[in-house]
């Protein structure tokens, strides 16, 4: 089952730490976001493939919008 990893405020994206088809594991950073002068680590809350990465470093993202699909 995929999971689909998701902004959960607004925030303009600083890295993408993986790559699509690299294995990541519980709590792993997936991309580093920053907000209100923040920086804020997006993590994992499941193991398993990235199936697709939806952001680009200095992308603004709204809340919800999608950033990474983990199968």
């Amino acid at each position: 089952m995929a999971e689909e990893v998701r902004a959960e405020m607004v925030s303009t994206v600083l890295t993408v730490e993986v790559e699509i088809g690299e294995q990541v594991t519980i709590d792993q950073t997936l991309v580093l976001l920053e907000s209100m002068k923040m920086e804020i680590p997006v993590i994992t809350e499941a193991g398993g493939e990235v199936a697709s990465i939806a952001v680009t470093p200095g992308q603004v993202l709204q809340q919800g919008d999608l950033i990474a699909v983990i199968q």
